[in-house]
């Protein structure tokens, strides 16, 4: 049985970091089980491995600057996105990291039908995009995992209504102008709040993960750390 953790509060992003890390070791060792994260995260810039990522960050001000092992260039966490990290072991027919990361936008894209929208998929790159007029589609939600002894973690952020400017304006975003991002605050009125949001995400993944679950844990990063 899989267990849904929701993080209160504005989460460190070191901490989580941390956490994660710890997951992933006892999943390999069997002693705790599949766990998906969600959560929102204090500002952060985090940078991932495609070469050439850092030149992406344009301005970070004051905003902490994290290299991570995650696939992807760089992007930005903060208040009004919904993280989510699902610690997941990868076997069977689910050892497929391909499989595992159109699962986490499958699972993005049921939850945004659920609200209404119209959401795809961009052939060449990877996350969850809206139509946007008459212009191109925008990027409503960004994924990229990595993967340790078959045990998959990161995971992916769904904008609801977080600050563009203030957030994404410091970066090129998967190495895209900033103006490739977009929100639900622009597509929904009124838009459901994170919290609104936290529980069909999390059935949306299990459904797609194809892990069962039986209610959801509310905690903190630093508690359930310490608990392993």
């Amino acid at each position: 049985m899989a267990q849904l953790v929701r993080l209160r509060g504005y989460s460190d992003y070191a901490t989580v970091h941390a956490l994660q890390r710890a997951l992933v070791e006892a999943r390999s060792r069997g002693t705790t089980p599949d766990t998906v994260l969600l959560l929102e995260h204090s500002p952060v810039i985090t940078v991932g491995r495609t070469r050439g990522a850092e030149q992406n960050v344009l301005d970070a001000g004051g905003t902490p600057v994290v290299r991570v092992e995650r696939g992807g260039d760089v992007t930005w966490h903060g208040p009004g996105q919904l993280v989510a990290y699902p610690i997941i072991k990868l076997e069977g027919r689910r050892a497929d990291l391909h499989l595992h990361l159109r699962s986490l936008e499958d699972a993005v894209i049921d939850l945004l039908v659920d609200l209404g929208l119209e959401p795809g998929r961009d052939a060449r790159n990877t996350g969850v995009w809206l139509p946007d007029g008459e212009g191109p589609p925008r990027k409503v939600c960004s994924v990229g995992i990595a993967c340790r002894r078959w045990v998959s973690w990161h995971g992916l952020a769904l904008n609801v209504e977080p600050d563009l400017r203030d957030g994404f304006g410091r970066i090129n975003p998967c190495g895209f102008d900033t103006s490739v991002m977009t929100t639900l605050a622009e597509h929904l009125e009124p838009v459901p709040a994170v919290d609104e949001l936290v529980e069909a995400l999390g059935r949306h993944l299990a459904d797609r993960l194809d892990v069962e679950v039986d209610g959801m844990m509310t905690t903190t990063a630093e508690a359930l750390l310490a608990s392993l």
